[in-house]
């Protein structure tokens, strides 16, 4: 993960963490040195009302309830980016409720 990251910025690409994905990992803490390197660079995605509702309706159709999955491929679609996650399943379940494709990597 982090040489692909770190490939990402060489190539001076602003990698998106969407907000949710932030608070579902952060502690607080020294224990989060490592996490606060790695969103250094990145762009982190606020979520709006509109946003919101859209990952709510994408888990309302595909009948799934992990609401940082659905902001996650809510603004994957929306930018149109590549999404890295082991989670590829989930997020491609998703996806496929409103008949798009996901561009998943691994890390």
């Amino acid at each position: 993960m982090w040489a692909r990251h770190a490939a990402t910025l060489a190539l001076r690409v602003v990698p998106v963490v969407p907000a949710a994905v932030v608070a579902q990992a952060w502690r607080g803490g020294r224990r989060q040195a490592r996490l606060a390197r790695f969103l250094t660079g990145c762009n982190i995605d606020a979520l709006d009302e509109h946003q919101a509702r859209s990952a709510g309706e994408l888990l309302a159709r595909a009948g799934t309830t992990d609401v940082v999955d659905a902001c996650v491929v809510e603004g994957a679609l929306r930018r149109r980016d590549l999404v890295v996650s082991s989670d590829i399943d989930d997020l491609s379940q998703l996806a496929a409720a409103v008949n798009r494709r996901l561009e998943i990597a691994r890390p």
